[in-house]
């Protein structure tokens, strides 16, 4: 009997210690260790070379493990031989959006939910597809359906306790101070009225007010911008002033940022570049200035940037001069509770960055150190600051500082 039970028992024992290759993946997965994962797909299919949920399983954990153009191709390989399953094109959408390539992504959930209507997960999958379209109302009306089907489902929930009264506005009050050793203290009171209209359309207005010396000056801007999940974004804009000598006359800028999201498990996550070019024309003087800026998001919602601008001045009666400077920035949590969020961020600076105002144009050179923080005090409110020192040539130094205060509706 003994020998018997021996034998009954120890296949059962087997099991429990050597869990089925899908729970060593999955474990190898939530650790990160992709190199383990591979290895067990890699056994299992020279076990089982046609078992297309090997195949599937390669799928996830290239996707997973931010191979997107590899599990992209493995998704399709899958759907060579086999187009019936949902969750496959679920997985495909998946890689589309991580490559924002919204529209085939949701090609694929359109698939993907017609194979299976009655699915909570699928609709909520649309849903989100469908938000990375622009498509908020449709996608709300997802959500609704998915919740329907599953009254549980924290997904659907969630998706659409974000799309309640979500701020479409900010509205932001501002305040900056220069003080000088060698002039009088500058001020400059400021108001902006940022909007997203749509997924695609944004627009933003400021006006500045000015004192320096006993006078005073304004101007008026205005912006326009044009978004896409694939190219990114384009802003054209320009400003007219009251300008007294000390503010450009009038101003042009545009603006090109794309981004790219590369993986969650790099030490490098995304990557956004930024190009500039803007106009001033002063009532003795034209400034162009060319800048560039590369914005690196790192690990824990650390952030670092770095840029660089090349000016071109022309004065009555002299050449034409470039003249170069640069910036580095870096940005880093500092801490937060519930909607509360405090960040932070230092920078350095080689150059004259500022043309807004006349006392930055002419042939000195500087260094800028700085630091400044944002505190996140709801969804709709936050509050920012900065001070910065600036050490110019002739023993000349600049103190400045700024605090503005945003409502968001």
């Amino acid at each position: 009997m003994l020998l018997w039970a021996l034998i009954l028992v120890v296949p059962v024992f087997g099991q429990l210690q050597n869990p089925d290759w899908r729970t060593q993946v999955r474990k190898c997965a939530e650790t990160h260790d992709w190199e383990s994962a591979f290895r067990i797909l890699e056994e299992e299919y020279a076990r089982a070379p046609q078992d297309l949920e090997v195949w599937a399983w390669q799928a996830r954990v290239l996707a997973w493990s931010g191979r997107a153009t590899q599990a992209e191709t493995k998704y399709l390989e899958i759907l060579n031989v086999d187009q019936k399953d949902p969750d496959i094109w679920e997985g495909l959408a998946s890689v589309y959006l991580r490559e924002g390539r919204a529209s085939d992504a949701l090609r694929a959930l359109d698939t993907a939910v017609r194979l299976d209507p009655t699915r909570s997960d699928l609709r909520s999958a649309r849903a989100r597809g469908l938000l990375a379209m622009g498509n908020r109302a449709e996608a709300r009306s997802e959500f609704q359906r998915a919740l329907t089907l599953d009254p549980s489902s924290a997904e659907a929930r969630t998706g659409l306790h974000s799309l309640h009264a979500e701020p479409k506005h900010a509205v932001r009050f501002g305040q900056d101070n220069d003080i000088f050793n060698f002039a009088g203290s500058n001020h400059d009171e400021w108001v902006s009225l940022a909007s997203e209209w749509t997924a695609k359309w944004a627009t933003s207005v400021a006006g500045d007010f000015y004192q320096r010396g006993g006078v005073g000056a304004g101007k008026f801007l205005s912006s326009v911008t044009r978004k896409d999940s694939k190219w990114g974004a384009a802003t054209i804009g320009g400003g007219v002033g009251h300008d007294v000598a000390v503010i450009p006359k009038s101003e042009l800028f545009l603006d090109l940022d794309h981004g790219v999201k590369t993986s969650e498990t790099t030490f490098v996550r995304g990557l956004e570049i930024v190009y500039s070019q803007h106009w001033y024309w002063y009532q003795s003087s034209r400034i162009l200035t060319l800048s560039g800026t590369t914005i690196l998001y790192l690990p824990r919602d650390w952030t670092l940037s770095l840029g660089s601008t090349g000016a071109r001045s022309a004065f009555p009666g002299t050449g034409v001069e470039w003249r170069p400077s640069g910036i580095t920035r870096l940005g880093f949590p500092l801490g937060g509770r519930g909607e509360k969020r405090l960040s932070g961020n230092i920078w350095f600076a080689v150059g004259t960055e500022d043309f807004a105002q006349v006392d930055q144009i002419g042939r000195f050179a500087s260094q800028t150190y700085g630091g400044g923080m944002r505190y996140q005090l709801s969804r709709r409110q936050d509050l920012t600051g900065f001070v910065s020192y600036q050490k110019r040539t002739q023993d000349r130094n600049d103190f400045a500082s700024g605090l503005s205060y945003a409502v968001h509706f």
